[in-house]
């Protein structure tokens, strides 16, 4: 870690680090949640619905249904997960 950087860590508070992480996970979630909308609206259903009716079979393994399949899971599981952070973080007290 260069000496910049750790130098700005020690100056900061726990509520700035707090802060920082919060933005930082919002501004994924957004992007996440974006993907998410994007192929919904694309494919005109959720994302379970699309593994159920699996709609990568049905398309004939075409690369772009499979790489659409593959960013939209890694989207949806992004999901989860920040907001598992998120409700980690808020648990933190000050």
């Amino acid at each position: 870690m260069s000496v910049a950087i750790k130098k700005q860590l020690d100056e900061m508070t726990e509520d700035d680090l707090k802060n920082l992480l919060n933005r930082d996970y919002l501004r994924r979630l957004t992007r996440y949640r974006m993907t998410d909308d994007y192929y919904g609206k694309k494919y005109n259903m959720n994302f379970d619905k699309f593994e159920k009716d699996n709609i990568v079979k049905r398309q004939n393994y075409s690369f772009e249904v499979e790489s659409d399949a593959q960013e939209w899971e890694l989207a949806v599981d992004g999901i989860k997960t920040i907001e598992k952070k998120l409700k980690e973080l808020s648990s933190i007290h000050k």
